[in-house]
């Protein structure tokens, strides 16, 4: 390995940190919606799932663009774009602008989503790239963990503007990077030995869609859209549950949702390690979705019956570092079953999937929250992560 696969990675990991920090710092400001701006909770969760939606209706096009062009490419155009649509959104005020500008932020993000991801898996020898790609994926929680500890209060100190400043820093960072550091992925490392990881896709196969004859890819995705809906969850409403059903500060609430997503980039990372050496990704995805199961039970039951606080928190925060740690898993492992032509558009499958329901579940649960409670919300997540564990394959498979 040498310091250009690191320096990649670093900036794949950047420019996926900057869209998260927009995408999940937008749930933060739930709270600044609901009491300074006076809208219901179901209106709010709205403009939540805005940019979500943007992401679900063109990861598949940016993957698209990718494996037909360039990763230096899609990286840069996407991050401009991105700079240009938040820009506009610091001088929105209506509910029906800002839903506009959401949707097109969540759109040019997008395509740092598959770009890094096939960046990644490209750069790295099949033998790291669990890891590599635990560390890319960390992106998220720590994109999160930005956004958690600015973007509320600033919005609570200085108005929307001040908050989305933040995101709209990180994609001029993420685009200057990109056009600085990226250049094309070396060609594809040989197999590893037997038993020490997943092997890359033959050539052979390599020019047919890896939808065809197998519903291995299928499988994946569906048990990746399961295991999303409690991590999305979570990310929208922790710290809104925090400070809407606890009394909490927003400050305080932020350091919270900030240790919990900082754990999470750290799970992720153990989790990619993990497979590596057991040479499986299937394995740790199931084990992932056994330990979320139980995780949201038990919060469920926390709440329902009224547990300290502390001890409520406490699992709020585990469920949360659990529901996080296995999207690594799955990237790597879609990226290695698709090979590197098809790639880019199986992981915008992947991402839109879970987008998709991310923005349909989004405005249901603040309804359901807002009608039931938030301890239902928590069950019937316990419940969908359980329907995951049956669906996950139960071997890791590979085209031939």
């Amino acid at each position: 390995m040498t310091v250009r696969h690191w320096l990649i990675l670093a900036v794949a990991t950047f420019v996926a940190a900057s869209g998260s920090a927009f995408i999940i710092g937008v749930g933060f400001l739930l709270p600044y919606f609901t009491t300074e701006m006076g809208m219901s909770l179901s209106r709010s969760g709205m403009l939540v799932a805005m940019p979500s939606v943007g992401m679900a209706l063109t990861l598949i096009a940016w993957g698209w663009l990718v494996d037909r062009t360039s990763e230096k490419l899609v990286l840069v155009a996407g991050s401009v774009a991105a700079a240009c649509a938040l820009t506009a959104l610091l001088f929105t005020h209506s509910f029906g602008a800002m839903a506009v500008f959401l949707l097109l932020t969540g759109s040019a993000t997008a395509s740092g989503n598959s770009a890094s991801g096939r960046l990644v898996v490209g750069w790295f020898p099949p033998r790291r790239r669990g890891l590599a790609m635990g560390i890319r994926q960390m992106s998220q929680p720590v994109g999160a963990a930005v956004a958690a500890m600015t973007m509320p209060l600033l919005a609570q100190s200085y108005g929307l503007a001040a908050a989305f400043a933040i995101p709209l820093a990180m994609a001029v960072v993420s685009a200057v990077a990109s056009f600085v550091v990226v250049t094309e992925p070396p060609v594809t490392p040989p197999a590893p030995a037997r038993g020490t990881g997943p092997i890359p896709t033959a050539p052979a196969a390599a020019d047919r869609s890896p939808y065809r004859g197998a519903f291995y890819l299928q499988r994946v995705h569906g048990v990746s859209v399961l295991l999303v809906l409690p991590q999305g969850m979570l990310q929208s409403f922790l710290l809104a549950w925090l400070v809407l059903g606890h009394g909490w500060s927003a400050v305080s609430a932020g350091v919270v949702v900030t240790t919990s997503q900082i754990l999470g980039a750290a799970a992720r990372i153990v989790a990619g390690w993990v497979s590596d050496r057991v040479g499986s990704r299937m394995a740790p995805i199931r084990g992932v979705a056994i330990a979320v199961t139980a995780g949201l039970a038990a919060l469920a039951a926390a709440e329902a019956f009224g547990a300290p606080g502390a001890v409520a928190v406490a699992l709020g925060v585990v469920a949360t570092v659990l529901s996080v740690s296995d999207n690594g898993l799955a990237f790597t492992a879609v990226a290695e079953y698709a090979g590197p032509r098809w790639s880019g558009r199986a992981l915008g499958v992947q991402n839109t999937t879970q987008f998709v329901a991310i923005s349909l579940s989004t405005p249901l649960i603040a309804a359901a929250i807002e009608r039931f409670g938030y301890w239902p919300a928590f069950a019937g997540a316990a419940v969908i992560a359980a329907v995951a564990i049956p669906l996950v394959p139960r071997a890791d498979q590979l085209r031939s």
